[in-house]
Order: C-alpha cells, then structure tokens, then sequence
C-alpha cells in the first residue's frame, strides 16, 4: 500500500487482509474521484445507505433452487449493491480524511448506516420464507399448510428482530467501539472517535432552536448508541476513570501502561474484525445463495453471538487486571 493510501486510514493495525489489502485501495480512488467532484463525505455516506437499504429488493427474491437462473442473478445482483455499498461506507470516511471534512454528523451517519441497510434486507428476507420455504420445511418435517407456514414465518420475523437487534445491532455497535478504544491508545485522543455519552448529552443540550431537527434527532439516537457501548464495557469503563484519576489528563499516560494495553488489545483486533461487514455479510450471501436465508438470523443470533462474546469478555478481563494493578 502506497503511503498516500495509508494516510487516508484510520490504522492498518484495524483492518483485516481484505479491508487492507483490496477494499482501502479501491475506496481511496474513489475518494480522490468525489474530491475533484466536490462531493461532501456525508453526501456519499447517504448514497451508501440508500445503495444498501435498496438491494432489499433482490434478496427479496429466491435464488436457483426456487426461481433457477434469473433468482441466482437477482441474489447475485443484491450481493453486489450490499458490496458497493459498503464500498462507499468506507469511502466517506477515507473522503473526509482526505479533504480534512470531518464532522459530528458524518460520524453519526457512518455509525447509522449498517443499521439502514439491514432493516430493510432482514424484512426481505421474511418476506423471502414467506414465499419460498421447501427447504426449511422439509429439513424440519413441517406439513406444508396455510397455518404452519404463518406460524413458521412469524418465529422467523421474530428470529429476524433478535437478530437485528441483539446481534447485528449490538455486536457492531460494540466492534465500532473497541476499533475507537485501539485507536485511542495507539495515536491519542486525537486519533480516534472515542466518544462518551455524558459529552454526547452536552452537545445535544447546546444545541439551539437554528440547528435543523434532523440533526437533533440523530444527535439524540447517538447519545443512547455511546451509553449502550459504554453499559457493555464495565471494566473499560472503570480502567478509563482510574486513569483519569491517577493521571489527570489521559495523555499524561505513562507510555508502558499505554503499550500494555495496545498489546492486549491488538492481539483481540482480528477478532474484533470479524464482527464487521465482510465476514458476517459473507455468512449472509452464503445462506441466500443456497436458498436459507433465514438460517442467517441463526447465525447471527448463536455463531455471531458467541464471537461478540468471546471478544467482549476478553477485552474486560484486561481491562480489569490493568485497572487492578493501577
């Protein structure tokens, strides 16, 4: 990777090989494209949303299996779309490194954007069993009847709203935070978006009656998006206040205590990595291709859940003995 490319990263130490080596490269020619166009960053961080969010359409359709040639192509164009626009996801942030705009509100965007593609896909994807269960039917011996196919959809809608919301919502809302808490530790509270509810609940207390509703209201969603991550890393929590407490200001670490905690937590990033886009949308694109695609609610829920886990657990259990030991 050229160094021009590079200095539109927010680290490589938090990217995987694919991030890295492919998807950085080609979202950093992009963003020399929207540069000379003018474009804002968050102007492509909406066209992200409404890329991602409109792919719905075709997963909606069965693939081979069910509709042969033409479903394998529907699937195949919805995988693209979600691939483009998770392209141009991380292009506005490449974008507003580049041209120096950043801000609050793009921030926001960024962190809601995920969110906006799936609700819509997850719906799909109901609405996709509802028409065309065989497969989930006869793995499971269900009679196929009016009733039973009601019943069945309506344990997968529910599967789909665990899903989206205990495991899509919270696992990347907490991947998005321990990238943040890295990046911290490694270039400073300058190089990193570790935000903190309490300062969050400030900005939205200042902001008076010219700042435009919308605003308001994603600045009022970010509050609850910070204390919910915060409520999922006690430890964190506690080591961060016993920092403050015996050092004041959090750049008057001492560089070992510092380097103690890259160390763990860089050995926990790749797993941390894999709760983003490319891994769990490759489970997504697998189960669709194969005509499951509520067996993605599934994994999510157990596969996914149990990853979440794993990386939450471990980056408390430092996080308390370096607390301990402060």
């Amino acid at each position: 990777m050229n160094e021009k490319i590079f200095k539109t990263l927010k680290s490589a130490e938090t990217e995987d090989w694919l991030d890295y080596h492919v998807i950085r490269p080609l979202c950093y020619y992009l963003s020399v494209f929207f540069a000379k166009l003018g474009v804002h960053p968050n102007t492509v961080t909406i066209l992200s949303m409404i890329v991602g969010a409109a792919s719905c359409v075709f997963f909606a359709s069965g693939c081979f299996y069910y509709e042969g040639t033409m479903g394998l192509i529907m699937n195949l164009i919805a995988i693209a779309m979600l691939m483009v626009a998770d392209l141009l996801d991380c292009t506005d942030g490449q974008l507003a490194r580049l041209t120096g705009k950043k801000s609050r509100l793009g921030r926001i965007l960024d962190g809601l954007a995920g969110f906006t593609w799936f609700i819509p896909i997850y719906h799909a994807l109901v609405w996709r069993f509802y028409q065309h269960h065989e497969l989930e039917f006869s793995l499971l011996g269900i009679n196929e009847t009016e009733q039973n196919v009601i019943i069945a959809t309506i344990v997968v809608y529910i599967l789909g709203v665990v899903s989206g919301f205990a495991g899509l919502a919270l696992q990347q809302r907490l991947a998005d935070y321990y990238i943040q808490v890295h990046l911290f530790f490694l270039k400073g509270e300058k190089g990193s978006e570790l935000d903190n509810s309490k300062r969050q609940q400030e900005i939205y207390d200042q902001m008076g009656p010219e700042v435009p509703a919308y605003e308001r209201s994603f600045q009022k969603s970010y509050i609850d998006y910070t204390r919910k991550q915060e409520k999922a890393t006690p430890q964190f929590q506690r080591l961060l206040a016993r920092l403050k407490e015996k050092f004041g200001s959090t750049s008057n670490i001492p560089a070992d205590v510092r380097e103690d905690i890259h160390r763990h937590s860089l050995a926990i990033m790749p797993w941390n990595g894999m709760l983003t886009f490319n891994f769990r949308s490759a489970f997504l694109f697998l189960f669709c291709l194969l005509d499951v695609p509520a067996m993605n609610f599934v994994w999510e829920i157990v596969g996914m859940g149990l990853l979440c886990l794993y990386v939450n657990k471990r980056h408390e259990a430092f996080c308390k003995r370096i607390a301990d030991n402060l």
